[in-house]
């Protein structure tokens, strides 16, 4: 019986590359639910070819475009964020990839664990702004969460049939394409610049991340969370080949590592068969061509998003909720041109210095902090 996956984000990369794999396998796998912010072309496109039983466009005002172009088939059109909350409940869907992008995607994660729904994660803000909420949702529901950053996959296939505490988890990092890059060179880079990662083929806001080693920050708090281990314990590795996708090391000393080429599709494939490792047409590492695997200290001067990723957790509660909402502002802020890419980390830590600490906070409170920081952060922008 095919497994139905339920696709948050069909139209963005992870989405795009988890078709593919759901079209390699599709005696295995089926595409019942996708969903899409705005892209509503290619949502279509998408519905026309994979037939799911629902589409769900979040900007409604694109809601009669895709029930006209869909009207001659059997497909469910709904539209607005709401109705995303509402799908991913439906009773035959085995799996909900969160493929969304940001804070987005924490509300309706939360509504697939309390639905019993397997989580393949790929939205790893849902983990930076909630971390507790989540694990522990997935702990009373009894939810397994998969994750699909290929670092987080590679974490948790080096601990498949490990029962030895983890000593330390070693966090790979491309740099990005600025790794090179003087703080003074950095002043005047531009979004499209940082928009040329050199390894991976991503969206745009990750992308910018990766220039700015927020990306990198996020995936510590996602790690802490996944694997139950504490910030101290997690140790950043720049590694530009990107081939060694991140590794942990045991008490012993031993080491174990997962290795292979920059391509997504493998750990979302993993994520969708677990605990079957399925057989791919994806490239293979060509040993011989691999003359040179380098490994560097982050640097947390030239790159201070790291360190506040890092500080928030110090701190705890609403902070790394915080720091990504302002974040998800400087970012877009960048990619307009209407922010330097040094004043993203400033913003950053202003905000986190101005909005008010809550130790415990409920859902209730991570939703009012998203948006106190989100206004704090544009207000700072403007000033800046």
């Amino acid at each position: 019986m095919k497994r139905k996956i339920c696709i948050l984000g069909s139209t963005g990369s992870i989405g795009t590359q988890a078709l593919q794999v759901i079209e390699e396998h599709d005696d295995l796998f089926e595409a019942y639910i996708l969903t899409a912010g705005n892209n509503a072309d290619l949502l279509i496109k998408q519905a026309r070819k994979f037939l799911p039983c629902a589409v769900v466009i979040a900007n409604e005002s694109k809601y009669h475009h895709v029930c006209s172009a869909l009207e001659d088939l059997p497909i469910q059109v709904y539209a607005g964020s709401e109705a995303i909350c509402q799908v991913v409940t439906m009773e035959p869907i085995d799996m909900v990839l969160t493929a969304l992008v940001g804070f987005s995607g924490l509300r309706p994660t939360i509504a697939a664990i309390k639905a019993s729904k397997a989580i393949a994660l790929a939205n790893k803000e849902t983990l930076v702004v909630a971390g507790e909420l989540i694990t522990s949702l997935c702990e009373k529901y009894n939810v397994p969460m998969l994750p699909v950053d290929s670092e987080h996959s590679a974490i948790f296939q080096s601990l498949m049939g490990e029962e030895s505490p983890i000593e330390k988890i070693i966090l790979t990092a491309s740099g990005g394409p600025f790794r090179k890059f003087t703080l003074e060179e950095m002043k005047n880079v531009t979004a499209v610049q940082a928009l040329k990662h050199p390894n991976w083929d991503m969206g745009a806001k990750i992308t910018i991340d990766s220039a700015t080693m927020m990306n990198k920050g996020f995936e510590v708090i996602e790690a802490k969370w996944l694997f139950g281990v504490e910030a101290e314990k997690i140790q950043v590795v720049v590694h530009p080949q990107s081939i060694v996708h991140s590794a942990v090391q045991f008490e012993d000393g031993a080491v174990k590592a997962q290795l292979g080429t920059p391509d997504m599709r493998v750990p979302i494939q993993l994520a969708m068969s677990y605990p079957v490792r399925l057989k791919s047409s994806f490239p293979r590492i060509n040993w011989w061509d691999m003359k040179d695997l380098s490994f560097e200290q982050p640097d947390q001067n030239r790159f201070p998003c790291l360190a506040l990723a890092y500080d928030s957790i110090r701190i705890g509660g609403n902070a790394p909720c915080v720091v990504n909402a302002a974040n998800e502002i400087v970012n877009l802020a960048f990619r307009e041109q209407r922010c330097g890419f040094i004043q993203m980390a400033d913003i950053i830590s202003e905000t986190l210095s101005q909005v008010e600490h809550i130790q415990e906070p409920t859902l209730e409170d991570y939703l009012e902090t998203d948006k106190i920081a989100r206004e704090k952060a544009i207000s700072l922008l403007k000033k800046h």
